[in-house]
């Protein structure tokens, strides 16, 4: 079994800082891509950031210059770095990997999900 674990959320004020960690344990082979998304009340879960396992990194628009995508491969895990935050960026992150278990099988694996909230 695979579990991804993340911490780091909680409430800040806009134009603070938060820094989210996922961690994979488990039967891991290897690990492909990984990243966050979020999920606000009422609106669809969409993309935040993604990092392959080359470590070239993709961003959503709305957080580009602000939030930063990182990996420590040795740990299995993923971080997000959340600085200037925005009430906007108000959401439950979830992490997720793309987790081989055996050379040849993989898999998406999501984390249970964390709350951030930015207040005015």
């Amino acid at each position: 079994q695979v579990q991804l674990v993340e911490s780091g959320g909680g409430l800040v004020q806009a134009g603070g800082s938060l820094r989210l960690s996922c961690a994979s344990s488990g039967r891991i082979f290897s690990i492909n891509d990984m990243g966050w998304y979020r999920q606000a009340p009422g609106k669809q879960r969409e993309l935040v950031a993604t990092i392959t396992s080359r470590g070239n990194t993709n961003y959503a628009d709305s957080v580009k210059g602000r939030f930063a995508i990182s990996r420590d491969n040795a740990k299995n895990t993923v971080y997000l770095q959340m600085n200037s935050l925005k009430p906007e960026d108000t959401a439950v992150y979830y992490c997720y990997a793309d987790i081989f278990t055996t050379w040849a099988t993989s898999s998406d694996y999501w984390g249970q999900g964390t709350q951030v909230t930015v207040s005015s």
